[in-house]
């Protein structure tokens, strides 16, 4: 990859640093502007151990006075000479400190020079050449911004070098075109030696040999007169790729044998070991400058109490304690020695103990993952079977019975999933995503799914949402929803006739995380103060005898348990026969950037026209009904089969867009069939179809082959959406 070494960024501060300081010209600012200034002088003469030394002063003189433009600039000078040195990390590291402190000045000449040489970093050391052409262009924005014809030349200088290094020449030509003749008729021999080298590349390039040549030899004569060792060297190194493409080896060894040797003396050993030695000694006095901060806060303290008597007593107080420690530390051996014995017989219990608990949480996992599938199997059917009926009877739309059937249905399903939800959280399985979403949209959706309870208690359901809230947060919504569903409609179910109001409030912000309280109040029957402690617990129900409500009382534990997960906890004020308030206050990140490529991401599905012949694999009878009456209403087509074997005959004889998949089936289960599937090339979509947890098959799905995983029971336009990407995600990849 074809590079252009530059130090232009590190010159300007010769022309452009006092205007940063002429505000405030003292004379301790003036001291730091000239130790920066030697810094660049240093670094010219490629004696970097010296110019970081220089760098170090003035960034402890800058911190002692509190400047953060001038924190900033040492900062970045700093980072141009670990660049320079192939310390690209470090590098990295000084320049966003350094952008750190420029953003609390809102410098745009200090956010030009900062980003170019970011841009650099990434580019020269081959880390990543498209985000250095980022950076690249954020720099060019601020240096246009700031009307600096000298930055906007070098910038696109940089750029062309950055196209052309991922062989993009006709864009770095371009580049190169819009600043020629500014750089030709001004003065500046870094940039002309720059444009040159850049035209030797181009014309090398497009087989315009002599004429590259030309470019390289005014490159060099630039680079000697002017005793610019660093550019000289980059100015070999593309004579040797140059005469490399045209297989002049003689030419070719040449120069390599200038450039090794020049190396020798830019980068010698001694030079390097100055530089090593003086960035070792650059983060001790980082630590120093906060240590002396520290001091400075507590000397005043200290002093005091230096001159009282209380140091002499806590003294004396202290030496008393030790002796008396002293005194018992015999007997305390002995007793301890007799501890010890009887701690290693009752250590030998516990880890006794332990393994049987072990195995016990074990069982209990199983057991609780083994009835949780069979449960859900026949609720898939259930519920599906119930849909079928309302959509193929209409006339059956309003029957008790039916209604009756679907709510008893759902019911159980909500209890499976509340015992499953428990147990993930007592093994402490449950780690919190991080995912951008809209907190309004959130709410509302739980809105409407309550709506039924309401009406059914004639109840009014108000929502408040803080319009100081950021429409995009980012944290786990789903947990999020889990708490703000339970809470809300546990508020619905112990009121009749009143109201219950969601609320979401911006408490404080702290840099970008968004505290927001939450609250849920009710004017419902209460809970006395003796019951308020008891209703956290796990299938704990409080006695009301006036009416039977139903629950499993695992509902308040598992909102207890997730708000922990937040770094928060749930506050109660409840009145019998007055209302109950539930509050509690989480954390949420806020990230414009994301949520802008958030949105800009967004696609309208236009595939709802499209027709889909799906293969289904799937043993249950009653489930194969409910998946092929949900495949039909979506528009699309089916075939059905009752094992991975015949899956697989059906695959050779016929075209299938997706393959719905169950996991648990005789003979040859879901994982093994998706396998063989995989195993003859065949790279149709598979998405899994289980009455399992996801968490629990995920790994296994993913490692068989499988593109997605829908638990049972499901929402058929999840089915469709889910069914409509992966076919997508599969056409794009074709």
């Amino acid at each position: 990859m074809i590079r252009i070494k530059h130090i232009y960024f590190l010159l300007l501060f010769l022309f452009s640093f006092s205007t940063l300081v002429a505000q405030e010209n003292t004379k301790e600012k003036e001291v730091i502007e000239k130790l920066i200034n030697d810094a660049v002088v240093d670094y010219m003469d490629s004696d970097y151990g010296k110019a970081l030394q220089t760098s170090k002063q003035a960034l402890m003189k800058s911190f002692a006075i509190n400047d953060n433009l001038l924190i900033a600039q040492s900062y970045n000078t700093i980072g141009v000479i670990f660049n320079e040195c192939s310390d690209s990390k470090k590098a990295i590291e000084f320049y966003e400190k350094a952008i750190s402190y420029a953003q609390k000045e809102n410098s745009d000449i200090l956010f030009n020079w900062i980003y170019s040489n970011l841009g650099s970093v990434y580019y020269f050391n081959n880390i990543d050449v498209n985000k250095g052409i980022v950076y690249y262009k954020k720099s060019l924005f601020y240096a246009e911004k700031i009307k600096d014809s000298v930055q906007i030349e070098y910038t696109k200088l940089n750029l062309a070098s950055a196209y052309f290094a991922i062989k993009k020449y006709d864009l770095g030509n371009e580049q190169i075109d819009a600043v020629r003749e500014q750089i030709l008729k001004k003065n500046n021999q870094e940039a002309k030696l720059s444009l040159n080298l850049l035209m030797g590349i181009y014309s090398s390039k497009k087989n315009k040999k002599l004429v590259a040549e030309q470019h390289f030899f005014t490159a060099k004569k630039i680079a000697e007169e002017n005793g610019f060792d660093s550019f000289l060297i980059n100015v070999y190194e593309n004579l040797v790729n140059h005469y490399e493409f045209y297989k002049e080896s003689k030419n070719e060894l040449l120069y390599q044998a200038k450039l090794d040797s020049l190396s020798k003396v830019v980068y010698s050993d001694e030079k390097l070991e100055k530089f090593r030695k003086a960035a070792d000694q650059i983060e001790l006095d980082e630590y120093k400058i906060q240590l002396n901060r520290i001091e400075k806060v507590n000397e005043d303290h200290q002093k005091s109490i230096k001159d009282s008597k209380l140091i002499a007593i806590l003294f004396m107080l202290v030496l008393i304690i030790l002796l008396l420690f002293l005194l018992t530390l015999y007997k305390n051996i002995k007793l301890r020695e007799q501890a010890n014995r009887e701690l290693e017989l009752a250590n030998e219990a516990l880890k006794e103990a332990k393994e049987k608990a072990e195995e016990a949480s074990k069982l209990k996992s199983q057991f609780v993952s083994t009835i949780t599938h069979e449960l859900r199997t026949p609720l898939y059917g259930v519920i599906g079977l119930t849909n079928i009926i309302l959509d193929e009877h209409k006339e059956l739309g309003n029957s008790p019975h039916l209604k009756s059937l679907k709510f008893s249905a759902k019911y159980l399903l909500s209890l499976v999933n509340d015992i499953l939800q428990m147990n993930k959280i007592e093994e402490k399985r449950i780690v919190l995503e991080n995912l951008i979403f809209n907190l309004t949209d959130e709410i509302t959706t739980i809105k409407n799914s309550v709506e039924y309870i309401a009406d059914k208690n004639n109840d009014t359901l108000t929502v408040e949402i803080d319009t100081s809230i950021p429409e995009f947060l980012i944290g786990d919504k789903l947990r999020l929803s889990q708490i703000i569903m339970n809470l809300v409609s546990n508020a619905l179910k112990f009121t009749k006739n009143g109201h219950v109001s969601l609320i979401a409030d911006l408490k404080h912000v702290e840099g970008s995380t968004y505290f927001i309280e939450f609250k849920v109040k009710d004017t419902g029957i209460g809970i006395a103060k003796e019951d308020q402690e008891k209703i956290f617990e796990q299938f704990v129900q409080i006695e009301r005898k006036e009416e039977d409500y139903q629950g499993t009382g695992l509902g308040l534990s598992i909102v207890s348990r997730l708000i922990k997960l937040f770094d928060s906890e749930i506050h109660l004020e409840s009145e019998q026969n007055v209302g109950t308030t539930f509050s509690f206050t989480i954390g949420f990140e806020y990230d414009q950037e994301k949520s802008k490529e958030i949105i800009n991401e967004i696609e309208v599905d236009l595939s709802q026209n499209l027709v889909y012949n799906i293969l289904v694999v799937e043993d249950n009878k009653i489930n194969q009904i409910v998946t092929k009456k949900i495949i039909q209403n979506s528009n699309m087509t089916c075939t059905i089969v009752d094992d991975g074997f015949a899956a697989l005959v059906a695959i050779e004889k016929e075209h299938f867009d997706l393959i719905l998949m169950d996991i648990n089936m005789p003979l040859i289960n879901g994982f093994e069939t998706t396998r063989k599937i995989r195993d003859k090339g065949i790279k149709i979509p598979i998405i899994a179809l289980t009455a399992f947890d996801k968490q629990e098959v995920t790994e296994e799905a993913l490692a068989a082959g499988m593109n997605d995983i829908m638990v049972k029971p499901f929402d058929p336009s999840k089915l469709f959406q889910v069914v409509a990407k992966n076919i997508k995600n599969k056409k794009s990849v074709d």
